[in-house]
């Protein structure tokens, strides 16, 4: 057993019970696969409707069919998470995070700690498929600023077996830094943020060098959060010297599509179901283009079913039991620089806003503008203005975070600029040639 997976079960999460529940799954006969799924979405629907008051008033519905349930936007979901709980589960006996919703929709979640142990269930499962779950892992994520969060992912890291970047600088200094690391440590893999991970490869580039060549024990890169481009993968590639592998997830539900060895992006199709719908909420058919609707299908704490993540893709079905992700139009985001002349990611702000988040429910959407090198425009709605106590604590943490000097200007709306797609994107850069 890993070191992960003691500290999983020492905190009560049940991983050997989720491993064997994934294996029985696994296991099922082709032709019972739509079976169990079907059943499987009554089963959570039900446990719902009898136990989660917030969602039963969603309803509104005895008689209730698939098709007639409602689809769930972020915006309904932003309530106390106390309010969202079903009547089993407290704060205190699941697993609980917030998302700032890199599409700017924030929200805290929860997770039962089976429903949870299941999630890592997967995560080990796709990474067994290259051979790198549990290898030596350069971690190109964010991490918390105050102390005690920040201590705690990195104890998870050495948990881990991974070391992490810090991605809210890629100056060339800073580089050059994570070059000099790669030849002393014997990564297996990179797994990080798109665009982060995108700018090291194009200095790799600038600079002649094949990261295979400086840390021979590397295997893979794995990008996440953010869109790969085909382009950009070709980049990563020459980059790297190793095979790119695209990853697609969302904290609040699970992983949902992985890439297989044969290039194809395979759905998550045994704790999720996964629709695409067009703006009337009516099922397209395999191929076209429509919003990605996703049911968590075991958690129990949180009602996750029917619920819009704010993604447009495709999807078809290859065999009995396995959907591939054909196409997705998701999240991408400029890169920030500063007066000093330090770049950072735009999911930085991810980090911002998480940091400022309560669970009141009240800020509905934030949208980060930088109209000059020193200057960023934080545009929100919510419920009612924030305080200056509020205001002093995003100014504080966007400091941090990003560099001293910098001015913050405020402005609440009722409502936010969208793209044609009707997606809000977090962070814009108004500075030329970002």
């Amino acid at each position: 057993m890993s070191i992960i997976d003691y500290s999983l079960r020492f905190n009560n999460y049940p991983i050997v019970e989720a491993r064997k529940k994934l294996k029985e799954i696994h296991n099922l006969q082709q032709n019972n696969f739509d079976s169990y799924v079907d059943k499987q979405k009554k089963k959570i629907v039900k446990y719902h409707l009898d136990n989660t008051p917030f969602y039963r008033e969603l309803v509104n519905n005895k008689d209730w069919n698939w098709n007639s349930l409602p689809v769930l936007e972020k915006k309904e979901l932003q309530v106390s998470l106390q309010e969202r709980l079903s009547k089993d589960y407290t704060l205190k006996n699941v697993f609980k995070n917030k998302t700032s919703g890199s599409t700017g929709n924030p929200f805290s979640f929860a997770k039962d700690k089976f429903s949870h142990a299941l999630t890592w269930a997967i995560i080990t499962n796709r990474f067994n498929w290259h051979n790198l779950y549990g290898k030596k892992q350069a971690r190109f994520y964010g991490f918390p600023k105050d102390k005690l969060s920040k201590n705690k992912e990195l104890l998870k890291d050495v948990f881990s077996n991974r070391y992490r970047f810090n991605v809210f600088d890629v100056s060339d200094k800073a580089l050059e830094n994570w070059i000099e690391k790669f030849k002393t440590k014997n990564f297996v893999y990179l797994n990080g943020y798109t665009t982060v991970i995108l700018v090291f490869a194009k200095y790799l580039i600038f600079k002649n060098i094949v990261l295979k060549d400086i840390c021979n024990t590397l295997k893979a890169c794995v990008v996440t959060s953010e869109m790969l481009f085909e382009n950009d993968k070709e980049i990563l590639k020459k980059a790297f010297g190793v095979p790119i592998i695209n990853e697609y997830g969302a904290s609040e539900l699970d992983l949902i599509a992985f890439e297989d060895s044969n290039n194809n992006w395979i759905l998550n199709t045994e704790t999720l179901f996964v629709e695409v719908l067009d703006d009337n909420n009516n099922i397209l058919e395999d191929g076209k283009i429509g919003n990605l609707v996703i049911t968590s299908l075991y958690n129990k704490a949180n009602p996750f079913i029917r619920y819009k993540i704010g993604d447009k893709g495709a999807i078809k079905r290859i065999n009995k039991t396995q959907f591939i992700l054909e196409k997705l139009q998701g999240r991408s985001e400029d890169l920030v620089k500063l007066p000093s002349g330090k770049i950072a990611p735009g999911l930085t702000f991810y980090y911002i806003t998480k940091s400022i988040m309560e669970d009141s429910g009240e800020v509905k959407e934030i949208k980060v503008i930088q109209t000059h090198l020193d200057t960023f425009k934080i545009e929100y709605v919510s419920i009612r203005e924030l305080e200056r106590t509020q205001k002093e604590k995003i100014e504080k943490a966007l400091l941090d975070y990003l560099e001293p000097n910098l001015k913050i200007e405020f402005f609440k709306l009722d409502e936010l600029e969208r793209s044609k797609s009707g997606k809000l994107k977090q962070f814009t850069s108004l500075i030329k040639n970002n």
